[in-house]
């Protein structure tokens, strides 16, 4: 089957999964029901989280020392470039049928999120691409910039032929630097710190390499488009929709202004790799996975279109387990074992996970679980604690 039929089969999926549920979370408040009501075995979901605390990540709360000790320690030049705070214990929610049948935790707490940041970004891409000012992801990247950003980032034989979707995807393989920090330097490849700048260089399209300073890349090209400040996009079409808070921060470097139509405007990162991104609290983290839960559509409102979700969820040619930027696929339930094959994840370092699996109606939060081993776990515990489960 060629790559449009997947994404159509995709669609009516997503479109059939959704719940004829009316119920949709009003601003600063969500229901809860107990665990029986909505289909869950009390005392397992009690292990299940009691599980995920004990698997709590053991690096420094201190976020800034924990990226100076992991990426610090094997990238040139680390330096924060963005805002960083000290994080919160382990964290959760759990939403079945709409309701919430668990939290523990701080969940209040407004924390960096890390790479889910990367799903609020493709978001954004996805609501230019909904109103015809992306006409086609097939498009260069290149024809949305005016001549000296153009020649600036896409100047070059290699650089010229990426796309949107190379973007979206993580396999533009874009060779340059930006906001001071070379494309090789995030998670350099190489025997020897010599080899590092020679990089292997591949075609766009062919191949994924996770990477912060393209994802940021991509972030400067949508500014471009959108023409004002991307966590104003995001608040005005997304969060505010959503009945999210008013305490969650999108935030870029400290070198990464631009000026549009004569305002300056700061071009936010994608990530907290170097400080910066998402900061923002559990709660709303699940709002925005509820959203694409209910296929995009917020109490009868069309806020991301299916089309949409399907394209972020079908996986690239270069990575069967990736979809757009953060959408980790389960394909052939190989990542996550112990969730279904259609389920989706965004993750962020820490681990920051926002969990949808439409097959049972559910999206999980958990916060500083340790790695994927205790997240599949973790995961699998949720499932197995469910009483309504399709058989």
């Amino acid at each position: 089957m060629n790559r449009t039929g997947q994404g159509l089969l995709v669609a009516l999926w997503v479109s059939t999964s959704v719940i004829a549920a009316d119920y949709f979370p009003s601003r600063g408040a969500w229901e809860h029901r107990r665990p029986e009501e909505v289909g869950f075995d009390a005392t397992k979901l009690q292990q299940a989280i009691t599980f995920s605390v004990a698997n709590e990540n053991p690096s420094p709360k201190d976020v800034a020392l924990e990226l100076q000790q992991t990426f610090g320690v094997r990238e040139p030049n680390f330096k924060l470039l963005g805002p960083t705070q000290p994080r919160a214990a382990l964290n959760g929610l759990v939403i079945h049928h709409g309701y919430v049948a668990a939290e523990w935790g701080d969940v209040n707490r407004t924390d960096m999120t890390h790479s889910v940041t990367k799903t609020f970004l493709t978001t954004v891409v996805g609501l230019a691409w909904q109103r015809g000012l992306i006409r086609d992801l097939g498009d260069l990247a290149a024809d949305y910039l005016p001549a000296t950003e153009r020649t600036q980032l896409f100047g070059s034989e290699h650089n010229a032929k990426i796309t949107w979707e190379h973007l979206l995807r993580q396999t533009s393989d874009w060779s340059g630097t930006l906001w001071g920090v070379p494309d090789w330097a995030d998670r350099p490849v190489g025997a020897t710190p010599a080899d590092w700048p020679n990089r292997p260089m591949h075609e766009p399209g062919m191949f994924f390499k996770y990477n912060d300073v393209r994802v940021n890349l991509l972030s400067l090209v949508t500014l471009h488009v959108w023409r004002r400040p991307l966590p104003q996009v995001l608040r005005e079409e997304v969060m505010d929709p959503i009945g999210a808070s008013n305490t969650w921060r999108w935030h870029g470097y400290e070198n990464s202004w631009v000026t549009i139509d004569g305002q300056s405007m700061q071009s936010v990162s994608g990530g907290g790799h170097m400080g910066g991104g998402m900061f923002i609290n559990a709660w709303d983290m699940a709002r925005f996975g509820y959203l694409f839960l209910r296929g995009g559509q917020w109490n009868g409102r069309e806020i991301v279109s299916e089309k949409w979700i399907a394209l972020a969820r079908t996986p690239g040619p270069a990575n069967p387990n990736y979809g757009f930027a953060n959408w980790y696929l389960n394909t052939g339930r190989k990542p996550m074992p112990a969730t279904p094959a259609s389920s989706v994840r965004f993750v962020g370092n820490g681990q920051n996970i926002v969990f949808i699996d439409w097959e049972h109606d559910l999206v999980v939060v958990v916060r500083w679980i340790r790695n994927d081993e205790a997240q599949n776990a973790f995961l699998g515990q949720v499932l197995g604690a469910l009483t309504d489960a399709p058989k």
